[in-house]
């Protein structure tokens, strides 16, 4: 999926949610650019008990922190995405 289309679907799932919904905007898209509604567009993402997903295999087993520059990323998806644990 393009960038952002991602972001628009970041912003959807943090609106709908209690704690985390003040930071949509972070992620909202600008209808009038194409850019993030906030002054404050993210730089990196950060992920928690994540896994990395080598074929079927998820990898740590029991998931880790990582910190992840969004210029780096290559490829967005929108969706699950699921994998079997052995």
């Amino acid at each position: 999926a393009p960038e952002a289309v991602w972001r628009e679907r970041v912003a959807e799932v943090l609106k709908d949610s209690d704690r985390l919904g003040p930071f949509s905007d972070v992620f909202a898209r600008d209808p009038r650019g194409g850019r993030p509604a906030s002054d404050e567009t993210p730089t990196h993402l950060h992920f928690h008990l994540a896994r990395i997903l080598q074929g079927s295999l998820g990898i740590p087993e029991t998931g880790g922190m990582y910190r992840v520059a969004i210029k780096d990323v290559s490829a967005w998806t929108v969706g699950d995405l699921s994998y079997f644990d052995r």
